[in-house]
């Protein structure tokens, strides 16, 4: 398939200090990507650079096979969303769906019939008389989104568009924004921080760090097979569990000496010797009672807080001396001072080079 958005070895500078180097990215024509990150690690800067609202220092960007790299924004066949739901608030919404076709000078009856489309498509048709002021966040963010979508582009950028709303109508509108991809068929490139957003949206994601890009692929690799310690760590709410020690053969012994069963690990590449590591287990990964007892690895605990979570509960404990998060069903009761079985099975878990931080 080729490719809707590309770009080749962009660079990007404020005077001596590089933000983005040699970055290379191919976006597949109706694919959903995700870039995301923490704050300053190049996610924003480089959606701007695709919309045009950063000069870049070097490289180029392609988008629907077109050399854009100098091309103002208006002419680059994009919409943009931002955090921001920058309405006017003295028009209707009809009228600030609208603006931006009139002042392109389109004819009256193209500019109705992509409002009514838009508008239908957000179930936004009651609210096309009223005014900012009267519409809620979600509303607003609605109509926001109706302003890209009448401009009838093929690649939307989204820049953090829900981190304004309350949780429940980040749920909502996700939904919507995943059925409103479904439907246009349209690529979309979506900058956020939060996690939950990139693993429910993406078709794949690329996870950022200080304007390099960690790793790129859908969210079942992102999360079971996480390629450094930074995306393991990132990734999961809470986050991966690790322990420190070596490996030596089929066998990691960790710090407290003791032994874990690797053998099951799917290595990416033969071991020679004794290797400084890190393994990663995911909270939702470690059993407990009788599913531990089948496990390749499994010991006994203390329960040294528990945390309800309605449909499941979070508790901490330790494993090989170290702290460790797990996480199972609310109906297991549990309670501070309990003695519990915990196992996990190596092949689900992670191997990480301690020096490199690189999966092993």
């Amino acid at each position: 398939m080729k490719p809707s958005v590309s770009i080749k070895d962009l660079t990007l500078s404020f005077g001596n200090v590089k933000v983005l180097e040699n970055l290379n990215l191919d976006i597949a024509e109706g694919e959903f990507i995700v870039l995301l990150g923490p704050s300053g690690c190049g996610k924003s800067t480089l959606l701007n650079c695709i919309a045009g609202l950063l000069e870049i220092s070097d490289g180029q960007i392609f988008i629907s096979g077109k050399n854009v790299t100098w091309e103002e924004p208006k002419n680059r066949g994009i919409g943009m969303v931002f955090q921001s739901y920058a309405l006017y608030p003295q028009m209707t919404v009809e009228r600030n769906l609208s603006f931006g076709l009139r002042v392109a000078g389109m004819p009256k009856a193209e500019i109705d019939k992509r409002v009514a489309r838009a508008a239908e498509i957000l179930q936004i048709q009651p609210l096309l008389q009223r005014k900012p002021a009267n519409l809620s966040g979600g509303q607003r963010q609605r109509v926001a989104i109706g302003r890209a979508l009448v401009r009838d582009v093929d690649v939307f950028l989204f820049d953090e568009p829900l981190s304004n709303l309350d949780a429940k109508l980040r749920s909502d509108l996700r939904v919507e924004i995943k059925r409103l991809h479904q439907r246009l068929k349209n690529t979309m490139i979506y900058v956020t921080h939060d996690q939950i957003e990139a693993l429910t949206l993406a078709n794949r994601i690329a996870i950022m760090k200080n304007g390099v890009i960690q790793q790129l692929a859908d969210p079942h690799t992102i999360y079971n097979k996480p390629t450094n310690l930074y995306v393991a760590d990132f990734i999961g709410s809470p986050s991966m569990n690790f322990i420190q020690g070596m490996v030596e053969g089929d066998t990691f012994i960790a710090g407290d000496g003791t032994r874990i069963p690797v053998g099951a690990y799917e290595f990416a590449g033969g071991l020679s010797g004794s290797t400084k590591a890190v393994l990663g287990v995911r909270p939702e990964h470690i059993l407990l009672g009788d599913a531990a007892r089948s496990m390749p690895f499994q010991t006994t605990a203390d329960v040294e807080i528990v945390e309800p979570m309605g449909s499941e509960t979070l508790a901490w404990t330790k494993v090989a001396g170290t702290p460790v998060t797990f996480r199972c069903s609310s109906d297991i009761p549990l309670a501070v001072g309990d003695k519990v079985n915990v196992g996990f099975d190596i092949a689900r878990g992670s191997l990480f080079d301690a020096q490199s931080e690189n999966r092993l």
